[in-house]
């Protein structure tokens, strides 16, 4: 094992030396049954006589920490004292910008909960895990994919996501004007560096998709929430000096309904006044259970305003972690620039192996598969909702997506806590866009069971008669 060993400090060489290994054992970066280098190896490396590494050797071993075998070596020991964390120097004069300091604390997955209605977590079963290590597997053996990439990325990809929502969702665009991401949350970020200056006013829907409203915040912006109702965003609310306006058109988060063609030229026109910029997040479209969408505000739109955000998170998996951003050309270069200063680009075998899987039909067959099970779930959980929580849940309508939401009059902060304690994993509309936000719930089915969601809801239904 090759390992770092310093000598400044002080005491003679050898107390080094055994404070240095002594150090590395409790805070585990040697573990037991680790092999230590020969005493002259080591003694070489340091440019120290090794009778100075064999007393250092010696100590450790007569204090517990080390084990020697013969004809084998010496060994970190298995029986050793409680370990202590190793930590960064604390930097207790150094601080982030305010803005790091006022954001919530960090959510962290833990175990999902055993009726898992959360929002937003597409059925990992679904996905067609060996087609995908077989696309996988054949990039990884092309020697072109250990090199750099461009920051846009693969070629093919950004070909087969052109003729993709171009096809399903009359986006105009073609391969140039595509930028592969790592998710859709890094094309928002990208997007902010390179159009807003702090103090820039944004506005967001309300209720909305906290996780972007957070964002903006962070790059500095000013961000205003704008009322939501059956239509969509309320642009006659959007306020003066708004440089960039975030939406989810075609089903909004996190209620549902859809922006209406005529809000959706009005939100146009306006953009084009106020010289504003329109990001369009088309977060989890693909799956619709009834009729068509009404058409992307990026194919509506003719004076280049709308930036389009989506993602394969929620109909792939999640970790996969690739998304997307057409944007217009006039920033393509600053965006290409963005990229490579973050992160130069993305993984260049996952991305070809999923241009592969779009181009071959595999994407689309399962997207198929994919929505007639969400379709099921969701007819399933509105007939619940409908039979055995009247006076309790209004049902917002719904035709796509991973979700579903219900208003309420009663305390839905307690009920969903006591629907989490007892294993049914419910979010408040509060706790998932923050405050102001209507008072209901959301209620997710791309994680949960089928067979899960009848006494999934009967828990919910308990926690409400709780009350």
């Amino acid at each position: 094992m090759d390992f770092h060993v310093t000598l400044a400090g002080r005491g003679d060489l050898g107390t080094r030396i055994y404070r240095e290994l002594r150090d590395a054992i409790l805070d585990g970066r040697l573990r037991s049954g680790d092999r230590l280098p020969p005493t002259r190896e080591l003694a070489t490396r340091l440019s120290v006589s090794r009778n100075t590494v064999a007393v250092a050797y010696d100590r450790l071993t007569a204090d517990g920490f080390l084990t020697g075998r013969v004809g084998s070596g010496t060994f970190v020991a298995a029986d050793l004292p409680s370990r202590r964390r190793r930590a960064a120097p604390a930097g207790a004069a150094i601080r982030p910008r305010e803005v790091w300091r006022t954001l919530p604390p960090l959510e962290t997955a833990g175990e999902p909960p055993e009726y898992d209605f959360r929002v937003g977590i597409p059925d990992a079963r679904l996905f067609p895990l060996q087609t995908w290590r077989r696309l996988l597997s054949a990039e990884l053996r092309v020697t072109g994919s250990a090199q750099y990439s461009h920051p846009a990325g693969h070629p093919g990809l950004r070909a087969a996501i052109a003729r993709h929502v171009g096809l399903s969702r009359s986006v105009r665009a073609d391969a140039e004007d595509v930028l592969v991401t790592q998710g859709a949350q890094q094309a928002l970020h990208l997007l902010c560096r390179v159009l807003l200056a702090p103090g820039d006013r944004v506005a967001v829907e309300e209720p909305g998709y906290r996780i972007a409203r957070l964002l903006f915040r962070s790059h500095g912006a000013e961000v205003t929430g704008v009322p939501v109702d059956r239509e969509g965003l309320r642009v006659d609310e959007l306020p003066a000096q708004t440089r960039l306006v975030y939406v989810t058109p075609s089903h909004q988060f996190p209620l549902g309904s859809p922006m209406s063609l005529a809000r959706r030229s009005a939100l146009l026109d306006w953009a084009e006044r106020a010289g504003a910029v329109v990001v369009e997040d088309d977060y989890d479209s693909e799956f619709r259970f009834s009729d068509r969408p009404l058409e992307p505000l990026q194919s509506l739109d003719r004076a280049g305003r709308v930036a389009y955000v989506g993602s394969f998170s929620k109909t792939l998996v999640p970790a996969l972690r690739v998304g997307f951003l057409i944007a217009p050309r006039s920033l393509r270069d600053a965006l290409h620039h963005a990229r490579q200063l973050a992160d130069w680009h993305g993984d260049p075998a996952a991305q070809a192996a999923l241009a592969r899987f779009l181009d071959e039909g595999l994407f689309a067959r399962h997207i198929r598969k994919a929505t007639r099970e969400y379709a099921a779930r969701h007819e399933r959980i509105t007939e619940l909702l409908h039979e055995r929580f009247a006076g309790l849940l209004t049902l917002v309508p719904s035709a796509a997506g991973l979700h579903l939401c219900a208003l309420s009059e009663v305390d839905v902060e307690s009920v969903a806590a006591r629907a989490n304690r007892a294993g049914a994993g419910v979010q408040t509309l509060a706790g998932l866009c923050g405050e102001p936000a209507p008072r209901g719930l959301a209620l997710g089915y791309g994680s949960i069971a089928p067979e899960k969601i009848e006494p999934g809801l009967a828990m919910l239904k308990r926690a409400f008669d709780a009350g």
